[in-house]
């Protein structure tokens, strides 16, 4: 067998001797053998192409764990592994999309005039919630008013009771002035309070909520957002969706496993991977979304997007007058389609405050 010194493998596969030495203490690249005086490592030829591709998930930024994983896969089922990789760049686009979304924000935030140069702008929302006309009872929870937005969708035994339990342990902050520059974690600690809350409605149940809540600065939205309800926004005529549904469904299309035609009709399309429930920690994604005068925001419960196409949902949010036509509007097409479940919509208009 054809053997290198660690010198000479560390420069065939770009990894430092010192790195090489770390990854033998963490079994992720053994040497072919030790010298049992000297203690020196030996390589193989042969495991240049792992060693290659350690080096190479490395400066991916991908965990030592993960590389474990990956590298354990690629001996047996090289496809598996490249699975394992697409998932978790995809973990790091979105990780990074959400950085470049508080940066924007910080740098517009900073760098913006004074207030008295500043048009001022305000919200103009509404809510609705409606049964639908397949389910016996409706467990969602809408709220509107002038700083906080919030859609709840309870599930399971009482998850009526958690849903309001969720939205009730928010609206202190519709009542508070709001700094800017901690709204996040502000509203981060609120989303804690609201699982506390929905722990203490639902007991030891298998009940719980999603949640989806913006808290509004006077130029800014804080977003967190836990399950699938959804967040839109409308600007210029077109339509955004700002949130990232945390189901099974969409972590397998996310990870390339699935494709949109075989979501449709997966048995598990609901099934949620995160929300707020007796039995978790609440994991919520937190972001911050700069607001424009004429923006229109829309949070909903699944059950519009469900019965409602998203160029539909645009439809009816850029022809309805105001924010209480819209989410009457928008229920009333869910009921059409068919209504199979609760559906709550707010929305809220960004305008120049009145003077």
């Amino acid at each position: 067998m054809d053997m290198l010194t660690i010198g000479a493998f560390a420069k065939a596969c770009r990894l430092t001797p010192k790195a090489l030495r770390l990854y033998d203490e963490l079994e992720l690249l053994r040497p072919a053998r030790v010298d049992p005086d000297t203690g020196y490592r030996y390589y193989a030829a042969g495991q240049l192409e792992r060693a290659r591709l350690v080096a190479w998930l490395r400066r991916l930024g991908m965990p030592l764990a993960a590389i474990r994983e990956v590298c354990a896969l690629h001996e047996h089922d090289p496809a598996a592994a490249a699975v394992e990789i697409r998932a978790h760049w995809a973990r790091v686009e979105a990780e990074t999309a959400v950085r470049r979304d508080l940066a924007a924000f910080l740098v517009g935030h900073l760098s913006a005039p004074s207030r008295e140069d500043t048009v001022m702008l305000e919200l103009r929302y509404a809510a609705h919630s409606d049964r639908g006309l397949v389910r016996p009872a409706n467990q969602d929870t809408a709220y509107a008013g002038r700083r906080l937005l919030a859609v709840a969708d309870g599930y399971g035994p009482g998850g009526e009771g958690a849903s309001g339990a969720a939205v009730r342990a928010l609206t202190a902050l519709d009542t508070a002035e709001v700094p800017a520059g901690g709204v996040l974690g502000l509203l981060e600690d609120a989303v804690r309070g609201a699982s506390e809350a929905v722990r203490e409605a639902s007991g030891s149940g298998d009940a719980g909520t999603t949640l989806t809540a913006m808290l509004w600065t006077g130029s800014a939205l804080a977003l967190a957002h836990i399950g699938d309800s959804r967040a839109y926004v409308l600007r210029e005529g077109e339509l955004f969706h700002i949130t990232h549904d945390h189901t099974l469904v969409q972590s397998l299309l996310d990870e390339g496993r699935l494709t949109p035609e075989e979501a449709e009709t997966h048995p598990q399309r609901l099934l949620l991977l995160k929300s707020l429930s007796a039995g978790s920690e609440p994991l919520p994604d937190l972001r911050l979304h700069e607001a424009r005068g004429g923006d229109r925001y829309l949070l909903c419960s699944d059950g519009l997007p469900t019965c409602v196409s998203d160029d539909r949902i645009r439809e009816l949010l850029a022809s309805a007058p105001t924010p209480d036509d819209a989410v009457r509007a928008l229920t009333s097409e869910a009921n059409a389609a068919g209504g199979a479940d609760n559906v709550s919509c707010v929305v809220a208009d960004v305008v120049e405050a009145a003077a």
